[in-house]
């Protein structure tokens, strides 16, 4: 497993050395944040890609809307604890990795909390159980 873990990450950094010396081998029609995860010695660095596709001129409002937890960190159904990644369907349903909960919460939009959709018992490696889960990713079929 070990081993496993080294030759990911050792991959991960030969592709991220590429990015480096020619960002532009990124697919043309790349829009959206890519996230890169490294796992190395406990501890785990966030890389991120973004291809932002946002006019010079933009205007951004003030104030943003909270449409998911906003109601301090914690384990109730209306709080996030640790989110860290979140993946959006065609609903405009909001499918999120409560790492700190072990669990993955999904929001429907304009709801007031969420509903979890895995884990949620405790870390672990039962079947009702996730063990920080760091990211989620929504099948249409």
């Amino acid at each position: 497993m070990v081993r496993w873990e080294r030759e990911k990450v050792l991959k991960i950094k030969q592709e991220l050395v590429k990015f480096k010396n020619d960002p532009n081998i990124l697919p043309k029609n790349a829009s959206k944040a890519n996230i890169f995860c490294i796992l190395e010695n406990s501890l785990a660095l966030s890389l991120a890609v973004f291809i932002p596709n946002i006019p010079a001129n933009a205007r951004w409002t003030e104030k943003g809307i909270t449409v998911a937890g906003g109601n301090g960190s914690g384990n109730a159904l209306n709080q996030l604890k640790g989110p860290y990644g979140l993946c959006v369907d065609d609903d405009q349903n909001i499918y999120i990795a409560d790492t700190s909960n072990h669990r993955i919460v999904q929001w429907k939009a304009g709801a007031a909390s969420g509903q979890v959709i895995a884990g949620g018992n405790g870390p672990g490696n039962g079947t009702e159980q996730l063990n920080t889960p760091f990211d989620v990713i929504i099948d249409k079929e």
